[in-house]
């Protein structure tokens, strides 16, 4: 008994432990290695001089507090639906508070542009991640002859391994991933801590008045630091994309640990700096200073954790995805469920590998990961900026005015950040502009194209259908036989049924409509009828876990249905115009649902709709 009771106590610690390392695995990395390139790219615009340390480090530590721990680890991450966080989460609670048409819109164009930015950033992200920490090989005695070409194909090498290994799944990867960015914290806090015992002046920077002064005294120039210190947060924003992947708890008390680890680093490089004011690659250099024959070991470790950290912007793009395919504004992709325990750890083959390609042509075109952090910078503040308006507009709606006041204070402040990265545009950041405008693009059309032909394929309600279907299948002449007609839901009639039974005027002696529904549990498979609605029309359902792959064949046979003809619709686009020919490409490309069903070959008949746009 009293063994059990004790068990029992301790499993909710442990629980709470390993969710906490599986997200320093999945979430943190990128944040987590900022402080590899951070301080080397703003004393590369300022020298380093005492009031400047100073003034940067307080900047760095209020960035963290309040964009990272009170942006998105509180305020952000208290907005979630069905255990999901993003962009398209922040929409759909605000489309159920809002019925002005023209404030949808609004809302529905900030979303779009927030999508775009995050999934413009997911490219950058792991370009400058990785290329920060191999050129760290040149610190290495007896390394510095290497040639940059070298270290790019080394970059490249690295972040093919990184995509080559997400179809292992989120779950996999964090459990692998997570006590390495354990030992990868740890090590930063302890080589920081060790800095400051040296200088204990850099305390003094925990004070916001040490920011203000700052920014007060240097006018435009400390304007344009805030480009470079928006570095510190970036991957703040997976804190919340990747809510689906981990939850909400896990996520939030990891960030604790982190928090303290950065802000112990960066008052730990600061102190080096102040002693070592020629120092160009301020990290690396404050390990070999500290501790020569660590350094190979620590640039090991350094370099699998940009690795790492590339992984917290992978995932958060594979759940943005998803959730654009679920609330339809993305097409369909091929989706695989990868944990038994939470539906939103997926993983998407088509983005991964696009996703690659668009990081390799990144790391080569920039070369060095100075000028990927030159441009790096504007989508991450693009997106705050976003977010922050979208939640400051739901606590408005639900008149939490405390927190909607802090979120419209925080909000401000990401307007300020992203005011001080235009400058970073003539430089290069237009790439991060030009990346999310694909994405952008694909969704304004796919949207705009679905409307279009929502309109021009209005569902028949099932009482209408009804009572035209009873009437004509009395008179009609009736085929032996079953005949199938997929739906999405049985609520209403797809116009193609219609065409089929009323235009074609083919009637089978037994009709059943037939609709797939996905629960939130994982696993089982159940296939029942609804009952009879009309004489010779019936409705079979088939609810199904979210991981099941289904085999509808076999789960129709056991229903003891064996249907001589299956019907499915099809639209088939006329138009004249370029951009609605790239959504008929959209369309031809995308899969029909039928096509993720095992269903016979032969029996397979697509009902064509023409439908001019």
């Amino acid at each position: 008994m009293f063994e059990g009771s004790l068990s029992l106590s301790n499993i909710e610690p442990l629980k709470s432990l390993k969710g906490v390392v599986k997200s320093l695995g999945v979430v943190f990395g990128d944040i987590g290695t900022s402080p590899i390139y951070t301080f080397s790219v703003i004393f590369f615009l300022i020298p380093p001089t005492l009031p400047n340390i100073l003034g940067v480090l307080s900047l760095i530590a209020w960035t963290l507090i309040l964009l990272v721990s009170v942006e998105y680890a509180w305020l952000a991450m208290s907005l979630g639906r069905k255990g999901e966080g993003g962009t398209i989460v922040l929409r759909e609670i605000l489309a159920s508070l809002i019925r002005s048409p023209k404030q949808m819109g609004v809302i529905t164009g900030l979303s779009f542009v927030g999508i775009a930015l995050f999934l413009g950033d997911g490219v950058i992200t792991p370009a400058v991640s990785i290329l920060s920490a191999v050129e760290g090989i040149l610190l290495v005695p007896g390394c510095g002859y290497i040639s940059q070409g070298f270290l790019i194909v080394a970059a490249c090498l690295i972040a093919i391994l990184l995509f080559v290994f997400q179809h292992k799944g989120t779950e996999q990867v964090s459990v692998a991933f997570g006590p390495i960015m354990f030992v990868w914290f740890v090590t930063l806090a302890s080589a920081g801590m060790y800095a400051i015992v040296q200088q204990p002046i850099v305390l003094y920077a925990l004070n916001p008045l040490c920011a203000v002064k700052f920014m007060w005294h240097n006018g435009l120039t400390g304007f344009f630091v805030l480009s470079g210190v928006i570095l510190c947060a970036t991957g703040g924003e997976a804190l919340y994309a990747d809510m689906g992947h981990l939850g909400r708890k896990p996520i939030a008390r990891a960030w604790y640990f982190v928090l303290v680890a950065l802000l112990i680093t960066y008052l730990g490089q600061g102190a080096f700096l102040l002693q070592h004011p020629g120092a160009k690659s301020v990290l690396y250099e404050m390990i070999l200073h500290q501790a020569p024959g660590w350094f190979l070991p620590f640039l090991a470790l350094s370099i699998v954790s940009t690795v790492i950290a590339s992984q917290a912007m992978i995932s958060g793009i594979f759940s943005i995805v998803y959730q654009g395919i679920t609330t339809n504004i993305m097409p369909m992709l091929k989706i695989d469920y990868t944990s038994n325990k939470l539906r939103s750890q997926v993983y998407v083959g088509s983005v991964n590998w696009a996703l690659m390609v668009a990081v390799l042509l990144a790391i080569m075109h920039f070369e060095t990961s100075r000028n990927l952090a030159s441009v790096y910078g504007f989508a991450v503040t693009g997106t705050m900026t976003v977010t922050g308006i979208m939640m400051s507009w739901i606590f408005l709606r639900r008149r939490h005015f405390v927190k909607m006041s802090i979120a419209m204070l925080v909000t401000c402040l990401d307007i300020l950040f992203l005011l001080s990265n235009l400058c970073k545009i003539p430089h290069g950041a237009y790439w991060s502009l030009l990346i999310a405008a694909v994405p952008l693009s694909l969704i304004l059309i796919y949207t705009s194209g679905q409307r279009k032909l929502a309109r021009s394929l209005q569902p028949i309600a099932l009482e209408s259908f009804l009572d035209t279907y009873e009437n004509a299948y009395a008179s009609a002449h009736k085929i032996p036989g079953s005949a199938l007609f997929f739906v999405r839901d049985i609520k209403t009639v797809q116009p193609y049924v219609a065409q089929v039974m009323f235009k074609n005027n083919i009637f089978y002696e037994d009709n059943i409509l037939i609709a797939v529904v996905t629960r939130d549990d994982p696993f089982g498979v159940i296939g029942f009828f609804k009952g009879s609605l009309a004489p010779g029309f019936r409705v079979f359902e088939i609810h199904m876990g979210y991981m099941e792959v289904l085999n509808v064949e076999k789960i129709l046979s056991n229903a003891g249905i064996d249907a001589k003809v299956i019907f499915y619709g099809l639209e088939e686009i006329v138009t004249k115009q370029v951009i609605w020919k790239v959504f008929a490409l959209i369309k031809r490309l995308t899969p029909s649902f039928v096509q993720f069903y095992k269903l016979p070959s032969s029996k397979l008949h697509g009902v064509i709709t023409s439908v001019e746009v």
